[in-house]
């Protein structure tokens, strides 16, 4: 499985998949009832209103119709649920689960890649509620049948659930690629160890615990094979029992490959060109990373669960106080399974997550009872899916999420041809800029060719994801280097 950060630099996250059958129903289906017209007419907007993060100033063409942009795009289906005041107040598919099918609708199943985290987290921490883990004890004290080995590179620190949660145990992996239907699929120690037929390396630390943030899949692996050696339990089961099942997701399962009650509901996986993906959906042996199949309208499930426990009004999973400590932020502002944002009177929580041929997203306000989910069976669908929330938080007043207005002016096309060439931004990962009708163009390697608008002589703008470039010239005038600005972080980029 891959998985999601910005749309300009794409990083790759982690999945998740299980060998053992749950004792549970196939999902049913349910016609939904008819909105009302005030939410009529919300769910028109937001269709109608599709935005960029980045909106030009009076730009006539700043929206986008939905429709439009998944033919656009190549993504054939998307399922969006909206939380309002802490309720679902609508849910709704749009497109196809697969080209020539049936329709999406609001039963319709996704891989949900890397959100398949947060609740893997919220398992881990009733098993700490329980007695049966602890946050800050050595994984090793749990493991029985693996342990995580001791290197130099961990300077003699142990690793601890807490720093797996939040992405701080300097574990290896990023994320998995999954395993197509024509593959072998390896055990969950096998994976840990990089033994065939696993197609990923050992999982071994990088970074000495706690030393920095760094995003690993790997670290909620070695996490899934401690819960299941102190449960005494497969993993689908326990996270059936233990999460699912209290929260009501009736359509939601960790099992991998899905069970044949559930494969009606599922959509089919396609590329970002409009193919399907070979063999239809992989499968995830690294479960608590990324093996959960899911619906947005059960995710909104889980979001109200979150959003109430924390206020002390459900618990039906984790108490008042560990589900606080689940939302409060730390280093790179990760809770423990959960991106925090926003600020101290507005705090959200989100994850984003890509399987192979599915990308989803969620965003949730701890406070007010607002959120959305939205999953897509593309692996174009981050774009339509960031564009959808930016229509959303739009339509509801969200104080986050509503695009950016920025103002442009026009650069001599002399000036632009300055900077057209390609800088290293990283090893084997470089930006390329062209100009194309006087128009300055980026492109980053292995991704679609992107405009970018001038705010001065120097700085631009991108107008797909929230990123920012400047360009710096030596004493004799000469382009010599470039600054990134994305997600909080400066980036200097040599010219070739």
């Amino acid at each position: 499985m891959k998985c999601v950060a910005s749309r300009l630099l794409v990083f790759v996250l982690a999945c998740s998949t299980a060998q053992f059958a749950v004792a549970q129903s196939a999902p049913s289906s349910s016609k939904p009832a008819s909105p009302s017209a005030q939410i009529a007419q919300h769910i028109q907007h937001v269709q109608q209103g599709l935005m960029p993060g980045i909106v030009i100033r009076d730009d006539p063409h700043a929206t986008h119709n939905l429709a439009d942009r998944m033919k656009e795009l190549n993504v054939p289906g998307v399922s969006v649920a909206v939380i309002h005041h802490g309720a679902i107040e609508w849910a709704r598919g749009f497109g196809v689960a697969a080209i020539g099918g049936a329709p999406v609708t609001a039963d319709t199943m996704f891989q949900a890649g890397s959100i398949s985290k947060p609740l893997a987290a919220m398992a881990a921490l009733r098993l700490v509620q329980q007695g049966k883990l602890s946050l800050d004890a050595d994984i090793n004290t749990y493991l029985t049948s693996w342990k995580f080995p001791a290197d130099k590179v961990a300077a003699g620190k142990p690793v601890t659930l807490r720093q797996l949660l939040t992405h701080t145990g300097g574990t290896t992996i990023h994320g998995f690629p999954g395993y197509a239907s024509t593959d072998p699929v390896p055990t969950l120690v096998q994976v840990l160890n990089g033994e065939k037929p696993a197609n990923t390396p050992a999982i071994r630390s990088e970074a000495p615990p706690g030393d920095h943030w760094n995003y690993s899949g790997g670290g909620f692996t070695v996490m899934q094979q401690a819960m299941i050696d102190v449960a005494k339990e497969p993993f689908p089961k326990l996270l059936h029992d233990s999460v699912l099942a209290p929260i009501g997701m009736k359509h939601s399962t960790y099992e991998q490959p899905l069970p044949k009650g559930f494969q009606s509901f599922a959509a089919t996986p396609y590329h970002g060109n409009g193919t399907p993906i070979q063999g239809g959906a992989h499968t995830y042996p690294e479960m608590a990373a990324a093996g959960l199949w899911t619906t947005p309208t059960d995710l909104a499930r889980y979001i109200i669960e979150v959003e109430l426990s924390s206020h002390g009004k459900a618990n039906h999973v984790l108490s008042q106080d560990m589900t606080r400590q689940m939302l409060t932020p730390g280093m790179g502002k990760w809770g423990l399974g959960l991106e925090i944002g926003g600020d101290a009177p507005n705090p959200y929580f989100s994850h984003g997550g890509v399987n192979e041929g599915f990308v989803s997203i969620f965003v949730a306000y701890e406070n007010s009872g607002e959120g959305a989910v939205v999953m897509t069976n593309s692996e174009s669908g981050g774009q339509i899916g960031d564009e959808i929330l930016h229509a959303i938080a739009t339509e509801y007043n969200w104080p986050d999420y509503r695009p950016r207005i920025r103002t442009t002016v026009s650069v001599d096309p002399k000036i632009l041809a300055q900077y057209a060439g390609t800088y290293a931004l990283a090893p084997n990962f470089d930006l390329v800029f062209t100009v194309e009708n006087g128009q300055l163009m980026t492109q980053a390697s292995g991704q679609p060719k992107f405009p970018v608008y001038a705010e001065s002589e120097t700085s631009f703008f991108l107008t797909v994801v929230e990123a920012q470039v400047e360009f710096f010239k030596n004493d004799q005038g000469k382009v010599t280097h470039l600054v990134l600005h994305q997600g909080g972080h400066d980036m200097k980029a040599l010219r070739k």
